[in-house]
């Protein structure tokens, strides 16, 4: 459904030419949410600006259902905006408009007729489960609701995809789960394409399909959320599946070598540390571990120290042959090597929050 290919955009300062964004390729199949994660910078907002066309690309292309809108003429672009629906961050709401006046807001700009008007906007307030606060202002929301308002106006032209643009980061953690929750319905329910744009790793795991780390305006990794939390070496399954910093053990197993182990699938149900210390009759402990459930796939992700007379030579291939990922972390490990995005700021440096709040109502 969306296809980006080669993008490219560069900014010019005076003599200088910023690269923001540097071939960047992905394709979102329809009925999917993927995230675009990356640090303060990488990216991630001029990729929004070219997707919804308030930037033109430098060169390559984005295309929804084999339509390509980076090419369009300016007296078309409100039409072809009218495909991607747009979630901000704190909503954008007018607070001179009730929720059912912001929500029909997209539609006055296009002259839809009043009866319809009124018809739709009661669907959509119901279908984001805000019957009865038609005529609340958004000062007399909480921010959740006030995020169910932006998703319901961001619907109102029926777009094929949801762009949303970090739309939890200022929310609760209750309030966040219930708005993802919310998301992941509306996907199924209207079959939309979803591309959430965020730094929360916890957003990424609980939602999407697929994910995409985007750094200095290039993807450095992309697929599907099980089979990049199933490479130990990804950065990205650092940040899924995340360990505690930690050190060896003394006494018995003092000076003993550390492997970090990656089960997966059926592999996270069996009991193969047992099986390890058994087959090799060894003491092991583990040091550090974490077990979650990405892409509807269990993980386990361990850190586990050997006896220091272990072959972990002979460990790792008995690991390996039963398809499980494993390496040698050393005798002193950190977490320290693991991407972490909850800590960066939330806004690229390059963002203009005020040019984007304004497409809100651009969105017809």
């Amino acid at each position: 459904m969306i296809t980006v290919t080669d993008l490219r955009k560069v900014y010019r300062q005076g003599k200088k030419e910023v690269v923001a964004l540097d071939g960047v390729t992905l394709s979102v199949p329809k009925g999917s949410i993927h995230g675009i994660i990356g640090h303060s910078g990488a990216g991630k907002s001029t990729l929004v600006r070219c997707l919804t066309l308030l930037d033109r690309p430098t060169s390559g292309s984005v295309s929804i259902d084999g339509t390509e809108l980076s090419s369009v003429r300016d007296s078309e672009i409100r039409a072809a905006r009218r495909r991607i629906g747009m979630v901000f961050q704190h909503a954008n709401l007018m607070d001179s408009r009730t929720a059912a006046g912001n929500v029909a807001h997209p539609l006055e700009l296009v002259k839809t007729p009043k009866d319809k008007i009124r018809a739709k906007v009661a669907d959509l307030l119901s279908l984001v489960g805000l019957e009865g606060f038609e005529n609340a202002y958004p000062s007399q929301l909480s921010g959740g609701q006030r995020q169910r308002v932006g998703i319901a106006r961001a619907l109102a032209a029926e777009p094929d995809v949801l762009l949303c643009d970090e739309p939890t980061s200022a929310l609760d953690p209750a309030t966040t789960d219930e708005i993802l929750d919310l998301i992941q319905d509306l996907t199924k329910r209207l079959q939309l394409t979803v591309l959430i744009i965020t730094h929360e790793m916890n957003v990424v795991k609980r939602v999407c399909d697929s994910v995409s780390l985007l750094s200095k305006g290039r993807i450095i990794e992309h697929g599907a959320l099980k089979d990049v939390a199933g490479d130990l070496e990804s950065k990205l399954a650092k940040a899924l599946l995340p360990l505690p910093a930690s050190e060896p053990l003394k006494g018995a197993l003092q000076g003993g070598p550390v492997l970090e182990i990656l089960f997966a699938g059926d592999n996270a149900k069996e009991p193969v540390l047992t099986g390890v210390a058994r087959h090799f009759d060894i003491d092991l402990n583990v040091l550090a571990g974490s077990v979650e459930t990405l892409g509807g796939q269990q993980f386990g992700h361990l850190r586990v120290q050997l006896a220091e007379n272990a072959d972990y030579d002979a460990v790792l291939a008995y690991l390996h042959q039963r398809g499980i990922g494993a390496k040698l972390a050393g005798t002193k490990t950190t977490a320290s090597d693991a991407v972490d995005l909850d800590a960066v700021d939330l806004d690229d440096a390059d963002l203009d929050k005020t040019q984007l709040g304004d497409a809100a109502g651009r969105n017809s």
